[in-house]
């Protein structure tokens, strides 16, 4: 009978533990208000696909047809994916091999589509997935098959090759992809891709890239030197304060950013939120002194993340700490995302918000709230506006 008084007593302890702990994170749960917040159209799902640089920037340019027509369009991911990795394969086997080929890409892999082949609409190619009898894109077989065809053109031994090779690998897009449409109807009008992107209203020449590094320059135009960003299209060198103004710039004028960067950090969470986490000064707040960060499991970090809430401590970015992440691999460009809006939590600090490419996931069914100081340090690059550029930045970076 003691025994189980005794167990009873534990089971009452330890709910009213979890209960004062569930209080403890209800108050620490970030309750947003939105400062401002530009149109976008629906989330999508990149599912098993590593095409967050197609979904994100086709996103971006919905939202900048939205804002310059007010019509709303479901571009085609497919037709750029199919575009796109044939244009890469080319490269490579130009290459000899010597360059990666990945389902990986950048907003220029989209821009580049557009201005040379078009777009179509989602509905003009077949439902992604649906080819090989999946609900959304799963690339896994895809790619076992597309990976080793391009690399054993790339690395025959023969003296000459033939040009069959890029029709192989056309039926091999085609089939898990759909085959690009020459001509389509849309709302009753026939349209070529070409004919359909110039109904758009939106000027192709009007798009530029930003980043932030000490390597090169400022005010210049580089290559960012990452794997993906294979056809070496140059952005634009700014300070990271300036390049910080833009994004807020853009939000304010009413445009969106396509924003390519660093998610693999702890901060980066699951559940709809990114915060640039001084990790010793998190585990010092649980009252673990002795404890080393670094030496904490993903769980444990993400854990203690999520029961500090709105208090998570930051770090505050520099230039210097940009550059050095960058040098040492810790900063990567492994994701593409939106950015819409800006809002504020109950304290006062200000977050990005962030339309994802996983589905209607998380908190926030598909919106990420990232802190500005999460997006100055993992920024790799971004596609913007030119218009949305303060001027000032503009003269000094001679961009008419």
């Amino acid at each position: 009978m003691k025994r189980i008084l005794s167990l009873a007593l534990l089971a009452i302890m330890t709910i009213g533990a979890q209960a004062q702990d569930a209080e403890q994170n209800t108050g620490n749960k970030p309750v947003f208000t939105t400062i401002k917040e530009n149109p976008i159209t629906s989330v999508k799902d990149q599912n098993r696909s590593g095409t967050c640089w197609d979904y994100s920037t086709l996103s971006f340019f919905e939202a900048e047809i939205l804002k310059a027509t007010g019509k709303t369009y479901d571009l085609c991911e497919s037709f750029v994916a199919n575009k796109t990795y044939m244009d890469r394969a080319i490269q490579v086997v130009r290459f000899h091999g010597d360059c990666q080929f990945s389902q990986g890409g950048s907003a220029e892999d989209v821009l580049a589509t557009l201005k040379t082949w078009g777009i179509c609409p989602e509905e003009a190619m077949p439902f992604p997935g649906s080819l090989y009898g999946d609900s959304l894109n799963n690339f896994n077989e895809f790619f076992s098959l597309l990976e080793p065809y391009v690399a054993a053109v790339a690395k025959s031994s023969a003296k000459k090759i033939s040009p069959q090779w890029k029709v192989g690998l056309q039926g091999i897009l085609d089939a898990y992809l759909g085959q690009c449409p020459e001509k389509f109807k849309y709302e009753g009008k026939e349209y070529t891709p070409k004919s359909f992107m110039q109904s758009l209203g939106i000027n192709l020449d009007d798009y530029v890239s930003i980043t932030s590094y000490t390597h090169h320059p400022f005010y210049t135009g580089f290559a960012v030197e990452v794997q993906d960003n294979w056809r070496f299209p140059l952005s634009y060198n700014l300070p990271m304060d300036e390049m910080m103004q833009v994004i807020d710039n853009a939000i304010e004028k009413g445009y969106t950013v396509a924003w390519g960067g660093d998610v693999s950090e702890d901060g980066f969470t699951r559940q709809g939120l990114a915060y640039a986490v001084d990790g010793k000064a998190a585990q010092s707040l649980r009252g673990s002194d002795m404890a080393k960060w670094l030496k904490l499991t993903t769980t444990k970090k993400r854990d203690i993340i999520d029961s500090l809430g709105v208090n998570v401590p930051e770090l505050t970015p520099t230039q210097e700490m940009r550059q050095e992440r960058f040098d040492n691999w810790e900063l990567t460009d492994d994701h593409g995302m939106l950015i819409y809006g800006i809002a504020k939590d109950q304290n006062g600090k200000e977050y990005y918000m962030v339309k994802n490419s996983w589905g209607e996931t998380g908190d926030y069914k598909g919106t990420w709230y990232m802190t500005k100081a999460f997006i100055a340090a993992n920024t790799m690059d971004f596609l913007v506006n030119k218009n949305a550029i303060p001027k000032e930045i503009r003269k000094k970076i001679k961009l008419q």
